[in-house]
């Protein structure tokens, strides 16, 4: 029986990915598989870039021709070494989404679990067990923004959240959005909550901030994505704090160790 981790990679255009498929990193042989529940759902297919391109749902995530390089593979490549066990990304991920299409009822939420059911349903049907089943996840953008209330982005990412992880999702590994190019305030209220809810969630944990950092080094192709290289980045520090936490976390358990300060001066969960 082949051991794996599934992975269900969500969120909107800095998680489907607006880089450059050809500067991104190769997944070695064995390491990683795209599981394409819309286009191939009778099939592992070997993980590679543009990441979750071919699979738009007309019901639910749609946007063909969007996703051009992602952070997913530089994510594989550093968890693999610490996990020792191929991971199986899911894509589903819709540049310019707000939290409010993801609510339950929705459209994309019922998209993400059914595409995370039918990965469940053909792995198990071909002798696959699931380590865990993660949901990685950056979003926040469109809410800032429109200018949403804290408390309701908050409100609402929460609930949704939950929802995914009430379906049989054990943790959410949230990547924090960046800065606006031009305006570089124009998100902290999210990112502040991201904080909060990750501080005050066990099974919600922060992987990576670095999107944040990338203004100041050139590293934006406009105000709101990045190029290839700082997607690469992102990619290899949550995949590698994800692996680290999974690692710490006995099978079986939903729970966390409290991680390190974060840059805010308060105890968080996250790295």
């Amino acid at each position: 029986m082949q051991r794996v981790y599934v992975f269900l990679f969500m969120g909107q255009s800095n998680m489907a990915g607006r880089g450059v498929a050809g500067l991104a990193p190769e997944v070695p042989e064995g390491w990683g598989y795209e599981y394409r529940a819309v286009t191939r759902p009778d099939a592992l297919v070997p993980a590679r870039e543009p990441f979750g391109a071919e699979e738009n749902n007309p019901h639910g995530v749609f946007e063909p021709g969007m996703k051009t390089g992602s952070l997913v593979s530089a994510f594989i490549n550093s968890a693999y070494p610490l996990l020792g066990v191929p991971i199986v990304g899911v894509s589903c991920s819709k540049g310019g989404s707000s939290i409010n299409e993801w609510e339950p009822g929705g459209a994309y939420h019922a998209d993400a679990l059914a595409r995370l059911r039918k990965c469940r349903d053909f792995l198990c049907a071909h002798d696959y067990e699931i380590m865990r089943a993660c949901m990685v996840w950056c979003q926040g953008c469109t809410d800032g923004d429109n200018a949403m209330p804290p408390g309701e982005y908050r409100e609402k990412t929460g609930n949704f959240i939950q929802s995914v992880l009430s379906a049989g999702v054990d943790f959410c590994f949230l990547i924090q959005i960046g800065n606006h190019r031009d305006n570089p305030l124009l998100y902290r209220a999210i990112q502040e909550e991201q904080e909060y809810l990750c501080a005050n969630n066990a099974n919600i944990v922060m992987v990576s901030r670095l999107f944040k950092t990338f203004a100041g080094r050139g590293l934006m192709k406009d105000e709101f994505h990045y190029l290839q290289p700082a997607y690469n980045e992102v990619g290899c520090e949550a995949g590698k704090n994800a692996a680290r936490f999974l690692l710490r976390v006995p099978r079986g358990h939903r729970e966390f160790a409290t991680g390190p300060a974060d840059g805010t001066g308060r105890q968080g969960r996250g790295f």
